[in-house]
């Protein structure tokens, strides 16, 4: 199983090794492409290669004219099959520590919890993958406070890393009938200010956590980012009054997501490579968005 984990992630490498070459090839095919619809002579860098490329232009439907990416290969079965989640945290964990991923349990659909014990994150990753688990969500605290998220999508990554803020659970809430009942129905998912490429591939990372839910589901989940703090609520919904009346209940828990790292691949792969990751002098730039407007 070793062996073969190896020679799959080598081969997932290989491929996007191969991007930037397919890239090219597809502008070369692009540009052929506009000047034989528009009448144009062929650019006479190209004029060598113009035989082969428009055969190739001749074999090619709407799905193959477009090179894939890494982003493709992550996730090319998420359609397929639900995800199937392991939620676990750091060692020795605390009571809030625990009531808060028990309440996370709910929050993500088909999940399951495992206590950590004294297992390492390769044996923990080894198991999920062989067990065709999808993705790996570790929370760690500080001090009994819970201050890291990280998402770990199987079997070849990607891996993102989010500092946790501001959690609210419902067990820490006083006033019980003010809330709403936790639905476990698939949940409707709603993203907002996510304008950027980062930002697109967090979304991506985050809504690939959850199945397809039913059109008439009244459980609804938010990300919204504000000044690249990513805000979560989780709202249930009734029409209490006819189709206009809408009575909206916060359910929890709540808390503030900040992306500091996304790499290409698993967690237990310390050389794997940094697609991106926060820099100091990026605090001083104010006005500067990372996920989006």
């Amino acid at each position: 199983m070793h062996r073969r984990n190896i020679r799959l992630r080598r081969e997932y490498l290989y491929r996007k090794s191969l991007e930037g070459k397919e890239r090219l090839l597809y502008e070369k095919k692009r540009k052929i492409r506009e000047a034989l619809e528009e009448g144009k002579p062929i650019p006479t860098e190209l004029r060598n290669e113009e035989a082969a490329l428009r055969k190739e232009i001749d074999l090619e439907d709407e799905i193959t004219a477009v090179p894939r990416s890494t982003i493709d290969d992550e996730y090319a079965n998420a359609p397929e099959k639900d995800p199937k989640i392991l939620l676990t945290t750091s060692r020795n964990p605390s009571a809030p520590l625990t009531q808060f991923v028990k309440e996370l349990k709910i929050v993500f659909p088909n999940a399951q919890r495992m206590n950590r014990g004294g297992q390492v994150i390769s044996e923990i990753i080894e198991t999920c993958r062989s067990h065709d688990f999808t993705d790996v969500i570790l929370v760690h605290e500080n001090r009994g406070v819970p201050d890291g998220i990280v998402i770990s999508h199987l079997p070849f990554g990607p891996t993102a890393y989010f500092g946790l803020l501001n959690v609210v659970t419902r067990h820490d809430i006083k006033d019980k009938k003010s809330m709403g009942t936790m639905s476990e129905a698939y949940p409707h998912l709603i993203f907002d200010k996510f304008s950027t490429k980062l930002g697109d591939r967090t979304v991506n990372i985050l809504k690939h956590l959850f199945p397809v839910p039913k059109p008439d589901t009244k459980r609804i989940l938010t990300f919204a980012n504000q000044s690249d703090y990513i805000s979560f609520r989780h709202h249930v919904y009734e029409k209490n009054g006819g189709p206009k009346s809408i009575e909206l209940k916060e359910v929890g828990p709540r808390f503030e997501l900040r992306l500091y790292q996304i790499k290409l691949g698993t967690m237990e792969q310390d050389e794997a490579q940094i697609e991106w990751v926060i820099k100091p002098y990026m605090n001083t730039s104010k006005k500067r968005t990372l996920l989006g407007d």
